[in-house]
């Protein structure tokens, strides 16, 4: 019955808004005010189900975890506590799938068929610190890749349904078993087709692996087409709980709502965080439900934690890409979402159209909500002007909002309510202080009324409940530019962990024990192309893991590197002023030094494919298997490079990218190891070389006195030739292999 009272609702909706237009003429012109009952003597809405934020879909949060103590706490506290800022009800991650997703790569929990591996990335450790604040957040995890041995040499990954839906499964697992976390939502595939009969094989896997609580949401699109499968095929109905839509413009459909099945905007926002991107968020909280009967929505992305310079920039609820100096920036929409998830539960209910939720005569709208006990009520109230609230897609129709004093009538169980509870938000948009999460006075309920006079680009929150607050940590660190030099080892992580700094743009790279003379280092660990989301992943199989600023012009790198002796690649590089990143990554342009040992030979490129070659050459003298080490310096449109102490470039480079990250990577998939980068500023490097070259001096002038005096001990000559040159990881102290004259 109570689906058939919502359906009506939808059906008569634009009827009651022009008998809504035709009162606010007639009280215009009599200057009397607007009445809107908020009565649940007619019925309820849908249940609500909550406010959420979604990590992924690009690696979104890589830097968070890099942060201090103190400023990584404030971070995560501001988007999950309860009751102090953003409160989110829902956190939404990224299943890894070892593939470009927008902005980065995910690790995949199986990289090929035989491994298996819950510690990787940074989703597992953001699950358990939004948990940690809120034991009542909802987990829900979406892939966009996935690892290539589930395509089975296709770009399909629905090529064997039981095998896919194994895979998540066991990520649903190894959540639990692992990290002891309860995954409550599973999606498909973001924004690509879905298959039915691998959703229903999903449900059953989950089914008996005794995952029966985790809920399926279909399918993750830009559009309501998976509805149509429901009429036709009963056992896929049964096994999507929820169905969701990206970016529906706050539009749902009829058939959508003759499904009886909850509508969520399951990837929404994806706007500029300042002060229109809080009004966008803003409005779409409310017009979500008022327009489409949504009942959860969730903005991509949580938060940038991702390097200046990478696609989507400050697409997000907040901003924290600084863990070095530790600033990071609580945005406008944090605190539109608090007057949304401050004030309610998910398992609220909303009232029905038309007796809580709607749209003011003069512009802006208003949604109820009741606690399941019926004893607590919550009405947000949004008057976001059109400019003011665009989001960044889909387009927003013309509209106006104008000042207006309403009066809300508070009916059935309301009707002996005496006060409200006022929070309330001003956007300024004419240079004056914005307010955010201000308390006012309570207002008094006459006679079951309340008058509240509305303002332009306004939210209320009117509500019984006594808990909201704004939280405040205080000014954060004063912004810094990334720290010089910068030296990595990777000796401090746990094996499968990834560097907190370097950002994949393609590949996956993670710590593992190295040989001797090495204790760890990083490994790409990719041997295939996976099945990919960014459709231009697919045309570079070259693997990508940078790190820095995008303004780095003039620089030192420095690095050890190694192919995989077992599923190798077959060249490495390091690079400078790597520009295109995100899912443009396969035409980065930059200086990058290739090696590629088993050919002894060397390439500097302007860019990653190799198709502007600048320099090249073999070495046989220089170039070794096994460990080589790379450096180059960058310095007044000049290069200077070489291997294993040995000069092997000094050229003049293209002026074009003139900045840019760095980074290393392969030139196809496949293993190779990486120890011993370093960063420093121009003059530095020149230094480092400088030291370089007069050690190389140094060992020729000992190498020549050697050969003389060591003719009577032809065993040690043996020995010490055939001796690999070392990097000492205690001192940085160079041993140089001796070779005959």
């Amino acid at each position: 019955m109570n689906f058939i009272f919502q359906f009506q609702e939808f059906a008569n909706m634009n009827i009651i808004s022009v008998l809504f237009i035709c009162g606010s003429l007639l009280l215009v012109t009599t200057h009397c005010f607007s009445v809107y009952n908020i009565d649940d003597s007619v019925g309820l809405g849908r249940r609500f189900d909550g406010i959420g934020g979604l990590s992924g879909g690009s690696a979104t949060s890589k830097l968070l975890m890099a942060y201090k103590e103190k400023e990584r706490n404030e971070i995560l506290d501001y988007l999950f506590k309860p009751n102090f800022a953003a409160a989110l009800q829902i956190l939404k991650v990224e299943i890894g799938g070892d593939s470009q997703s927008s902005d980065a790569t995910e690790a995949s929990h199986m990289h090929n068929i035989w491994d298996e591996n819950y510690n990787r990335g940074y989703e597992w450790w953001l699950m358990k610190e939004a948990k940690k604040r809120n034991p009542d957040i909802k987990l829900y995890g979406l892939p966009w890749n996935f690892p290539g041995w589930l395509g089975n040499g296709t770009q399909n990954p629905y090529e064997n349904a039981e095998r896919l839906a194994t895979y998540i499964m066991k990520w649903v697992r190894g959540a639990k078993q692992v990290h002891g976390l309860t995954i409550d939502l599973i999606g498909i595939w973001n924004e690509k087709a879905y298959n039915k009969t691998y959703i229903e094989t999903l449900r059953l896997v989950l089914d008996n692996s005794g995952f029966e609580n985790t809920r399926i949401v279909a399918a993750d699109d830009g559009g309501w087409g998976v509805v149509k499968d429901f009429f036709e095929n009963s056992n896929f109905a049964a096994a999507v709980d929820y169905i969701g839509v990206h970016y529906p413009g706050t539009e749902s459909s009829l058939a959508a709502l003759q499904t009886g099945k909850q509508l969520w905007s399951s990837e929404d926002y994806s706007s500029y965080n300042d002060l229109t991107g809080g009004g966008c968020w803003a409005r779409l909280l409310n017009w979500n439900y008022v327009n489409g009967f949504m009942t959860s929505t969730i903005a991509w992305n949580l938060i940038d934690s991702y390097y200046q310079g990478l696609p989507w920039d400050r697409d997000s609820l907040m901003t924290a890409r600084q863990p070095w100096s530790g600033n990071y920036n609580v945005s406008s929409p944090i605190w539109t979402s608090a007057h949304t998830t401050q004030f309610t539960q998910i398992g609220w209910t909303y009232l029905r159209h038309g007796s809580g939720v709607g749209m003011f005569d003069l512009g802006g709208s208003y949604v109820s909500l009741v606690s399941p006990d019926g004893k607590d009520l919550s009405i947000i109230i949004e008057t976001m002007s059109h400019n003011h609230s665009v989001c960044i897609r889909p387009a927003l129709p013309p509209y106006t909002v104008d000042e207006q004093t309403v009066i809300l009538n508070l009916k059935g169980s309301f009707a002996n309510i005496q006060e409200l509870n006022v929070w309330y938000s001003k956007l300024r948009f004419d240079g004056g202080e914005s307010v955010y999460m201000e308390k006012l006075s309570p207002l008094k309920v006459r006679n079951g009324r309340v008058e509240l006079t509305l303002g332009i680009d306004e939210l209320f929150t009117l509500t019984t409940l006594i808990t909201g607050h704004r939280g405040d940590y205080g000014p954060p660190p004063p912004p810094a530019q990334f720290t010089l030099p910068f030296e990595e080892d990777f000796e401090d992580y746990e094996d499968n962990a990834e560097p907190l700094l370097l950002a994949m743009q393609s590949g996956s790279f993670e710590v593992v024990p190295g040989d001797k003379g090495h204790g760890k280092v990083m490994r790409q660990m990719v041997l295939e192309r996976p099945v990919i989301w960014c459709t231009t992943a697919g045309l570079l199989d070259a693997t990508v893991n940078l790190l820095g600023s995008v303004n780095w012009t003039d620089i030192y790198v420095e690095v050890d590197l190694k192919i995989g002796e077992v599923n190798g690649t077959t060249g490495v590089y390091m690079a400078a002023r790597i520009t295109h990143t995100g899912c443009w990554s396969y035409k980065a342009t930059g200086i990058f030094f290739y090696l590629f040992p088993n050919d002894n030979l060397f390439l500097v490129t302007n860019d990653l494919a190799r198709e502007k070659i600048i320099t090249g050459g073999r070495e046989y003298d220089a170039v070794r298997q096994g460990w080589n080490n790379l450096y180059m310096l960058v310095k007044n449109g000049t290069v200077i490079g070489g291997v294993n102490g040995k000069p092997l470039f000094n050229i003049t480079v293209p002026t074009n990218p003139p900045s840019g990250f760095v980074g290393v990577g392969t030139d196809s998939y496949g293993i190779a190891d990486f120890d011993n980068l370093k960063v420093a500023t121009a003059a530095e490097g020149e230094q480092l070389i400088k030291k370089k070259n007069m050690e190389r001096k140094d060992f020729k002038k000992l190498e020549r006195n050697w050969w003389k005096s060591s003719k009577k001990n032809i065993k040690l000559k043996k020995k010490i030739i055939n001796r690999n040159r070392l990097l000492s990881k205690t001192d940085n102290k160079l041993y140089y292999v001796a070779k005959s004259p």
